[in-house]
């Protein structure tokens, strides 16, 4: 039993990893011009030697990405209570019953991982501006997708798990 809880802490914690790299580093979108650096975009910024604000981020017209930045950062937000909540359940519940709350907060994390990255596939030539369009994904937007099954997988095992001696 000290195995599969130390496994379940450890995938919990990996899904948290990529959830954090995924939001904050700048590989969400890869232009690579002709002749020219390379320019990373992520959810804020567009960077090669220096970083500028993604244009008109704070305006109506750009309110996809403010849904995605919002879903992704609710995301790591839940994935961190959830852990807490079952390392809190751990030694709280009684002997044979579930992690029904862990479950539901890491389920409701997987879903935000989902609905940010599924706009942000839907509406990326929204975001950038027209030198920007022809890119492709980059590490952060595969991160995000991988840790959508990690935190859902993570979630139906808070569903299936009861707590023994």
């Amino acid at each position: 039993m000290l195995i599969i809880l130390a496994f379940i802490i450890l995938f919990h914690l990996a899904s948290v990893i990529l959830l954090f790299v995924a939001t904050i580093h700048n590989a969400w979108w890869i232009v690579s011009p002709p002749g020219r650096d390379v320019i990373y975009t992520d959810l804020w910024y567009s960077c090669n030697a220096t970083c500028i604000p993604v244009e008109n981020s704070h305006t109506a017209d750009a309110a996809y990405l403010q849904v995605v930045q919002a879903t992704m950062i609710m995301a790591s937000i839940l994935c961190c209570v959830s852990f807490f909540v079952f390392i809190l359940q751990l030694f709280r519940i009684k002997q044979g019953e579930r992690f029904i709350f862990t479950a539901i907060i890491q389920l409701m994390a997987s879903l935000c991982v989902m609905v940010g990255v599924s706009i942000y596939t839907a509406q990326k030539n929204s975001f950038h501006v027209q030198s920007l369009q022809e890119g492709t994904y980059g590490s952060s937007y595969v991160l995000a997708w991988i840790s959508f099954p990690m935190t859902l997988i993570s979630g139906l095992m808070y569903l299936v798990l009861r707590k023994r001696k």
